[in-house]
């Protein structure tokens, strides 16, 4: 073991003093003053002595960050202290921050902490240090033993990195870990412990052979969807070194399409425990082996059969990485720290080469298949799915749904968490839906726009014909237009789903207001959006998008419960209207399509007038109504109607008469009827044609060729205004009309 690096027990001991915060010692009683006068302070006093404490320094914490990572990822030997020094060549030595190393591979990690958040640094020197030692730090490693595989990491926190520094990365193989990867990664160990290693190893040394792997094995080949499949059984041991998930995470964002979930721990221990019991699962494992060349297979030359399958040696990739888990992780991993994942072996189904967008398909199709998958993860999934289709359509689509996970996913975006993604959750913090982004993605023209048959229908102002390129600027806009709601509204922001601002209703809203307000830019500045840079862009939209933020901020908490309950399928856009009217009213010249409409719904124009005249429409419509009834059935017509409608108004009749005083005259069927049972009633099998069809079509209808649902559809539609409370829905221009026709019609 080289000097310095602990295991087992010692290991453990490391562990509780890099899970503290403070350092600690004990001074005699009276020494203390100039300690306290340095940062320390009294921890407790002792009989005779002082304990005292000071917080470690941010840098060292972070380096205990990662070193707690690398432990709980399971690796078996790593440095003690802060101050491990490796030494190597004549008298050199160099000190490391991180080195954790397991049977097979070691890691060296150095770490860089800055308490300014989003620093831009180079660290040209440090990356070419790290280089220039790196042969001989190998060289070191591996004279203390069996040659291991080395891997040199560069771990940052609150560092942005220049693109230059990682190219120099990239090019001198140093592995780079942001904040995003070791948050990963200790989800990762959180739930899945020591397996959690398997999965760093395949990302670090990705297609490099393991050392001592036997990789033969028996197993049948056949044809299965017009690919080539092998079924066989392996040691859990063998595949979980060769395996790999793609996690859906920040940290795997250039491995896209990914489509895996990280393992709930409750479920893991609970696979965990069935297997280390003695149980096991008949149910195959399905997996994707990725391979350069042809998957060597040696036929068995075996009498049997079948035309299609034959049996042979299959000769797996012996490399990390070489196999993609598509459905079965938590039996697999299930195995990991189980004595049974060497004597024990698991089936498993393997395609080859199958591209990710054909695994992201698969596994979708095995899950829909198993169990109902959710719209909130198909929505995901078809994020990475469709990215790549050849179709238009599902280019467009694919490009919204990306949009709403980099809203969620980035920690650049101000709406960073606020998303619900895949199999997760709703809760406190994460509760927007992707489809509040989609949707007002596709009722814009941010993007361009096409038939079903793929061709172009209209541009999108912000389309760059590139579907990478589009994103990027299509996020970085409306990340910037969200950071100013976020700055000007700061007490609506902080109330999130309580608030009217970030909900789904606002947060699509909101985009098609931007959208509109680009539109009035476009026109009055004479310019293309595409054309220009995105914080000009900004700049130009902000003073329009205060308007609504000055407004927001005077409402009233009886304004914006009214707000608040704008639900259903029109609720974005009543949102939407809502806002363009308030900036309409400071700035007369913005005047997005169909505003006098808006204005008008806006200003409950119309809502006197219905609250006069739809009562005396309802009592015309029920004396119409019971006559055509008594009249085609006799005085106990009630008895005539559909059994559904008769037992829901006997229902309401008895509640409203329980609830009367002895002296109250009681309802009777008739009075419990509404609008909506008196088209119920009259489309009822032959009802229309032999007793309603005269007196309850329009007249601009009667000489149409309509069936009978759509001739009675003004009798729903007035119905639902009927429901309304017209103290704070206004009715629009469309319901006025009819209102105005069925006055003309039925009470003239």
């Amino acid at each position: 073991m080289i000097e310095g690096l602990v295991s087992e027990k010692d290991l453990m001991k490391a562990k509780r003093d890099r899970m503290k915060s403070f350092i600690t010692k004990k001074i005699p009683k009276g020494a203390e003053n100039p300690y306290l006068s340095t940062g320390w302070e009294i921890d407790k006093e002792l009989k005779n002595d002082i304990r005292i404490k000071k917080e470690k320094e941010q840098h060292v914490q972070f380096e205990n960050e990662v070193w707690l990572t690398c432990y709980r990822l399971g690796f078996t030997h790593m440095n003690s202290d802060n101050n491990f020094k490796l030494s190597f060549g004549k008298g050199l030595s160099q000190q490391i921050d991180v080195l954790a190393a397991d049977d097979e591979t070691v890691l060296i990690i150095e770490c860089k902490y800055t308490s300014q958040k989003n620093k831009l640094s180079s660290f040209k020197k440090e990356i070419e240090a790290i280089a220039g030692q790196r042969s001989q730090i190998i060289g070191e490693i591996n004279s203390h033993g069996a040659k291991k595989k080395v891997k040199f990491i560069f771990a940052t926190k609150n560092y942005i990195l220049s693109e230059s520094d990682r190219e120099r990365l990239d090019s001198y193989q140093i592995e780079y870990f942001d904040s995003d990867t070791l948050e990963y990664l200790n989800e990762l160990a959180k739930h899945l412990g020591n397996a959690s290693r398997f999965q760093l190893l395949g990302q670090l040394f990705k297609n490099q052979k393991i050392v001592g792997m036997k990789n033969k094995i028996p197993a049948i080949r056949g044809k299965m969807g017009g690919k080539t499949y092998y079924e066989f059984s392996i040691e859990p041991e063998k595949l979980l070194k060769m395996g790999y998930v793609l996690h859906r995470s920040n940290s795997n964002r250039s491995e896209l399409p990914t489509y895996q979930r990280i393992i709930k721990k409750e479920r893991l221990n609970s696979v965990k425990e069935f297997v280390n019991k003695g149980g096991f699962f008949p149910n195959s494992v399905v997996v994707n082996i990725n391979t350069k060349g042809n998957l060597q297979f040696d036929s068995v030359n075996a009498s049997y059969d079948s035309e299609i399958s034959e049996i042979g040696v299959l000769h797996l990739p012996p490399l990390y990485r070489s196999i993609y888990i598509i459905d079965g992780q938590h039996r697999l991993y299930g195995y990991s720290d189980s004595d049974y994942s060497r004597k024990n072996t698991i089936p498993v189904v393997a395609f080859v080469n199958l591209s990710k967008p054909e695994q992201v398909k698969l596994f979708m199709e095995i899950n829909e298949n198993q169990k109902s998958v959710s719209k909130n993860l198909r929505n995901t999934l078809n994020a990475d799915l469709l990215w790549g289709s050849e179709n238009k359509n599902d280019q467009a689509k694919a490009l919204g749904l990306r949009l709403a996970q980099q809203l969620g996913d980035l920690k650049e975006s101000p709406l960073f968490g606020k998303f619900v993604f895949g199999e997760d959750k709703a809760n406190d913090n994460a509760y927007l839906k992707i489809e509040s982004v989609t949707e007002a993605i596709q009722r814009t023209r941010y993007i361009n726009k096409y038939s079903k048959k793929g061709e172009l229908v209209d541009n999108g102002i912000f389309d760059k014909n590139d579907n990478e390129k589009t994103l990027d600027f299509l996020f970085k806009y409306l990340s910037a237009m969200f950071h100013v709601l976020k700055e000007e509204m700061p007490l609506e922001w902080d109330l999130g789903k309580d608030g009217v601002l970030l909900t789904n209703v606002g947060v699509s809203g909101f985009i098609r207001i931007f959208y509109e307000i680009l539109l009035y830019i476009e026109e009055k500045e004479e310019i293309k959006s595409i054309s220009v840079n995105y914080p000009y862009l900004v700049e130009l939209s902000k003073p329009i998008i205060m308007i609504v933020c000055n407004y927001i901020n005077n409402l009233n908490d009886e304004d914006k419960l009214k707000i608040k309950k704008l639900y259903g399928s029109g609720s974005k856009t009543a949102y939407q209207k809502r806002m363009q009217v308030v900036i309409h009213n400071s700035m007369p010249d913005f005047k997005p399509k169909g505003i006098e409409k808006d204005i008008i719904e806006f200003n409950k124009t119309y809502n006197d007038f219905g609250k006069e005249i739809i009562p005396q429409l309802k009592t015309k419509i029920k004396i119409l109504f019971e006559e055509t009834m008594e009249s085609s059935f006799g005085e106990n017509w009630f008895k005539k109607l559909p059994k559904n409608v008769y037992k829901v108004a006997v229902d309401k009749q008895s509640e409203k008469n329980y609830h009367l005083d002895h002296n109250e005259q009681e309802y009777s069927i008739a009075d419990v009827l509404t609008l909506d049972d008196y088209s119920s009633v009259a489309v009822y099998q032959s009802n229309w044609r032999d007793y309603f069809e005269e007196q309850f079509t329009q007249p601009s209808h009667r000489k149409k060729r309509m069936v009978k649902e759509k001739k009675i559809e003004w009798l729903k539609q007035l119905h639902k205004l009927d429901t309304k409370n017209l103290d704070e829905y206004s009715i629009t221009f469309e319901e006025n009309e009819l209102l105005e026709y069925l006055k003309k019609w039925l009470l003239t």
